[in-house]
């Protein structure tokens, strides 16, 4: 069902993982409201669809409490402009994606105004900070959730939820052949590691040569080892390429995205904390995940936290599925040896049924669900 209806919609995303999402939902806007415009944030994906960003998404993909500190002044500047164009042009609805910091003070000012909200990502608000809940319902009409424990959680509350799936679960399938990935890549059938080291300037600095040495003590027991990096964008491939300039010992590749096709050419993966922990599990590929933040943030958000785990395929198993290394646990030769136990046969075998099941779970076509739900509430 499609309408002739004029609207204005307006998304702020804030990295990548943001990116993807709002394509999809762009996409699935695009159908029911052809002639809706779109703009705000965002990034190469969304604008490819028309989408009219006012800035680049680079300047809201800040991670850690302490690391944005020393961005807090052009933040509150960038959201004080944004509150002050849409006030002046309202748009028919304001879609916050994932950036909870940013975007919640950003949804509530304009949920003021009159402007209907929409936040698509929760906040990890049932891991850490649950008193959040309170400005998420002060902030925003409706949440759309990715997983259905969180969906839970609001209900709980009583604040307006959507369970919509999630877009990757949709887009990438049941299986995925590692012959095929490695074809496409043109890379060999030698023992593959791929490194994800973060999608965010900060993450790559803080991990990607920590990665890297990981990988070098790997490389005494597999000789003919070969790392394949996907780079999130030309500023991170440009960040990678310099660092594994570094490390001429290693036989690395390093890709301006395709991400997916990485994954599933590797044997193991070790990664960041993050989204690409889920892609890693729909791709069905033993990893071990690590990440450090710097102390005073780890020692607040630790202080906070609800729930033992930190990754995506453990907190949607409820169980250790995949290791976690953090901060101190985080050295080169703890994460060599989990690497060396996930390049052997028997893991993937066990993981295997398991991320079967939890993608089966999440494929629920979200982007058309999510599109659903926002149109019910601007009909």
């Amino acid at each position: 069902m499609t309408s002739n209806k004029k609207i204005r919609i307006a998304i702020v995303a804030g990295e990548a993982s943001g990116d993807l999402l709002g394509a999809g939902l762009i996409k699935s806007l695009q159908k029911r409201f052809p002639y809706a415009t779109f703009e705000g944030i965002g990034g190469p994906r969304m604008l490819a669809l028309g989408f009219k960003s006012f800035e680049s998404m680079e300047r809201l993909a800040v991670m850690g409490l302490t690391e944005v500190l020393g961005r807090v002044p052009e933040l509150l500047r960038l959201r004080r402009r944004l509150v002050e164009y849409w006030q002046q042009h309202p748009p028919t609805v304001f879609i916050g994606i994932d950036a909870p910091d940013f975007n919640l003070g950003l949804e509530k000012k304009l949920k003021c105004s009159g402007i209907t909200t929409v936040h698509y990502v929760s906040p990890t608000i049932w891991a850490w900070r649950q008193k959040r809940v309170f400005n998420v319902a002060e902030s925003t009409h409706h949440v759309l959730t990715l997983f259905p424990f969180e969906a839970a959680f609001y209900e709980k509350h009583n604040i307006p939820v959507t369970f919509v799936g999630h877009p990757l679960a949709d887009d990438i399938p049941l299986e995925m052949s590692q012959q095929a990935a490695r074809e496409k890549l043109a890379v060999g059938k030698r023992p593959t590691l791929a490194v994800l080291p973060g999608s965010r300037r900060s993450e790559v600095e803080r991990l990607a040569k920590l990665f890297m040495h990981a990988a070098k003590l790997c490389q005494h027991q597999l000789p003919d080892l070969q790392i394949l990096i996907p780079a999130a964008n030309k500023h991170r491939l440009q960040q990678i390429q310099a660092i594994a300039q570094a490390f001429p010992e290693l036989s690395t590749h390093v890709f301006l995205g395709q991400a997916q096709d990485v994954m599933a050419a590797s044997d193991a993966i070790l990664l960041a904390s993050g989204t690409a922990t889920l892609e890693a599990m729909l791709v069905k590929r033993p990893m071990v995940v690590a990440y450090r933040v710097s102390g005073l943030t780890h020692l607040l958000v630790s202080s906070m936290l609800k729930t033992p785990y930190v990754s995506l395929p453990n907190l949607l198993a409820n169980k250790l599925l995949v290791p976690e290394l953090l901060q101190q646990q985080a050295t080169s030769t703890h994460l060599a040896v989990e690497i060396m136990n996930a390049f052997h046969p028997n893991t993937a075998f066990k993981l295997h049924d398991t991320f079967r099941q939890i993608h089966q779970q999440l494929r629920c076509n979200a982007s058309e669900r999510a599109a659903d739900a926002i149109t019910k509430l601007i009909s």
